[in-house]
């Protein structure tokens, strides 16, 4: 990790009003650190509860909805709930087909073949449900952009009652007895990411009038599909999935329980991690391979033994798509291999799976910091799926090579598109083009909430308060925390490969213990006895009774002082703090001043300042005595800048005790 990006926040949050308000010291500072600086804001984010659910008819449209399915249900109509083949879709469906039926609706299920029939409605599918006898149809996760088949269905005789949370094409809305959307660029819902099962629950709690009462039986779907699309879990969002955590862990529909109960799969116990890397990708899986009814129907059923059957069809689906994934990898891989990619990459060959090449193609983004576009190609043509990287929107580089594309869709950081295999070539150029003119800026590896300077913030009474923070999740991601240059003490595998990093650091003068999963100390560069910087989560360790403090790491690097050091020549006195342990002494200026004397001429880069540096001084101590020096009139440049600054006679002798740097780090 030594090459790679670290964003370190070096001025100090602003925590004081929280903690006088009794809230712990850490959680207040990563409180602070992302802009939570009341104590009223922390409470709407932790503990503001039931209060914070919204009344669903304030959506637009929604009373229309709710007038339509009441009429339906008071009438015993035939109903088909039309979904999605992701986990947001297919809880949604679940969740309002299950309502229908308790109501005595004659309710069945639709959800297009993923191959087949791609997202979303579709006119042969509507065609073939009013044949059936159906009268109404009800989207979820789907259908804002079905204007076409929207005039279809009113031609069909068949009602249409739309409810999705994706964006609306252009602006427009589809002619239906009623569109459920608070994206639509008219609606004021102050909840704009609610996930398409989020819409459901406020239309199920609409018809029934009692939301809270809703909420207790859907909870575990509706905080599935929301943690499943990554949604922002703030507000509304995060009451909703702490409810839905709450009942996977106490009473769980025999469909999840059946998945919890796999060996090896529950934690101690549920959180957004568990939804988002155990339950979503089983049910994931089905949709991909084209067999969304086996996770409706586990979604769907009451009987424990059919939910066993169907949890372990389930696993077997999941496990044929990994080795799917790996092939389409390997295959990737081999097209890759004659040079590391520098632009967008740009893949395609017969018979990739196109459920799962998604998924890969977030594999080679993540791993080449690119845009991916993975191809699978049918005949003459082929369907893809895109992946960005971040700070480059993938759907405007599309829109700006359509011309290459027979069609796209889908927003900045995933699409997908159809494109003719003689087209292939024209449009790799075209996005490389785009690219090299619309290079996004290199982004942090690694973006730290907070830099630690006094270990007491590590007490297990302030870890532990870190988890009123959960549920975590997008747009309230776990706190991720650094300590710099501390000594690694100790650092070997463990594991059945030795694949995973037991390592112990010093910080502070005191030891503390740490794991890096999947990484090892030869490919970090490390020894023991080098000074590190850690990135890391902080956990409570309770092993036979003896409870500690665990650090997690999430990146490890040799000791990089170039951020601070930066800071402290830019003379930024809020990031003096960070510095408080490199606070010279007189002895550190006066032998500074032997080495150099009037010959001292600061360079006009960091990384010459940084060359003068003597061997037995550390970088952020010398740049504290260049910062005095300047401040003290020792030193001075044409535009008062510490860079490019030479040596000044003064006519009587420089108090440099009495320079606002030093007053400063003696007060900190």
């Amino acid at each position: 990790m030594s090459e790679s990006i670290w964003k370190i926040p070096y001025k100090k949050p602003d925590s004081q009003a929280l903690e006088q308000a009794g809230i712990p010291r850490l959680l207040a500072e990563v409180l602070a650190s992302r802009g939570i600086v009341s104590p009223s804001q922390a409470h709407a984010l932790y503990s503001a509860g039931a209060a914070s659910l919204l009344d669903p008819l304030e959506i637009l449209g929604m009373k229309e909805a709710r007038d339509r399915v009441l009429r339906a249900i008071r009438q015993k109509e035939h109903v088909t709930v039309y979904g999605d083949y992701d986990v947001d879709g297919i809880t949604a469906t679940c969740l309002l087909t299950d309502y229908l039926r308790s109501c005595g609706v004659d309710c069945r299920w639709y959800i297009p073949d993923r191959n087949d029939e791609g997202y979303g409605l579709n006119s042969s599918a509507l065609q073939k449900l009013r044949e059936e006898g159906c009268t109404l149809v009800i989207s979820v996760d789907c259908g804002v952009t079905a204007t076409e088949e929207a005039v279809f269905a009113q031609s069909l005789g068949l009602d249409l009652v739309i409810t999705d949370h994706h964006e609306c094409k252009n602006g427009s809305i589809p002619e239906a007895c009623a569109v459920v959307d608070p994206k639509r660029p008219d609606d004021t819902y102050k909840n704009p990411h609610l996930a398409g099962v989020g819409v459901a629950f406020k239309l199920v709690s609409a018809c029934s009038g009692d939301q809270l009462a809703v909420l207790e039986r859907y909870a575990d779907l509706v905080a599935v599909g929301t943690v499943a699309d990554v949604m922002p879990l703030t507000g509304e969002n995060r009451y909703l999935v702490q409810k839905g955590l709450q009942k996977l862990e106490t009473d769980p529909r025999p469909g999840f329980y059946a998945i919890m109960n796999e060996p090896g799969t529950l934690p101690r116990k549920p959180n957004a991690g568990f939804i988002g890397f155990t339950l979503a990708p089983r049910l994931n899986a089905a949709g991909r391979l084209g067999q969304t009814e086996k996770a409706e129907e586990l979604m769907l059923t009451e009987d424990a033994e059919e939910a066993a059957r169907l949890t372990a069809e389930l696993g077997e689906l999941n496990r044929q798509r990994q080795k799917i994934e790996n092939d389409i990898w390997r295959d990737a891989q081999k097209q890759l291999r004659t040079e590391t990619p520098t632009g967008p990459i740009v893949l395609s060959a017969e018979g990739w799976h196109q459920g799962v090449i998604g998924i890969a193609a977030s594999r080679l983004a993540e791993q080449y910091g690119l845009p991916t576009v993975m191809i699978s190609l049918s005949g003459e043509n082929g369907k893809g799926s895109c992946r960005s990287c971040k700070g480059f929107n993938l759907y405007e580089a599309l829109s700006a090579c359509s011309e290459y594309l027979e069609g796209f869709g889908g927003h900045a950081l995933a699409a997908g598109l159809t494109i003719r295999r003689d087209q292939i070539e024209g449009f790799r150029s075209a996005l490389n083009r785009y690219y090299a003119e619309h290079r996004p800026e290199p982004q942090p590896d690694v973006s730290c909430d907070l830099l630690l300077c006094d270990s007491s913030l590590l007490s297990i009474e302030n870890v532990r308060a870190l988890d009123l923070l959960e549920p975590y999740g997008s747009a309230n991601p776990k706190p991720v925390l650094c300590i710099s240059d501390v000594l690694l003490l100790s650092a070997y595998g463990v594991g059945a490969q030795k694949q995973h990093l037991k390592f112990s650091v010093e910080f502070d003068g005191l030891r503390f213990d740490g794991i890096f999963f999947s990484h090892s100390k030869d490919a970090l560069g490390l020894q023991v006895g080098d000074r590190i910087d850690l990135a890391f989560t902080p956990q409570i360790n309770d092993y036979m009774g003896n409870v500690s403090v665990q650090l997690t790491a999430c990146a490890m690097r040799t000791h990089c002082p170039q951020g601070l050091c930066a800071r402290i020549l830019e003379k930024d006195c809020s990031a003096l703090w960070a510095a408080v342990s490199f606070r010279p002494t007189r002895n550190d200026f006066v032998s500074l001043w032997r080495r150099y004397g009037a010959e001292l001429h600061v360079a006009s880069s960091l990384e010459g300042v940084l060359s003068l540096c003597p061997p037995e001084m550390s970088p952020e101590r010398f740049c504290l005595c260049l910062a005095v020096f300047s401040e003290a009139g020792l030193l001075c440049s044409d535009d008062g800048s510490v860079y490019r600054s030479r040596y000044i006679r003064q006519e009587k002798k420089a108090d440099l005790d009495a320079t606002e740097i030093m007053r400063i780090l003696r007060s900190l």
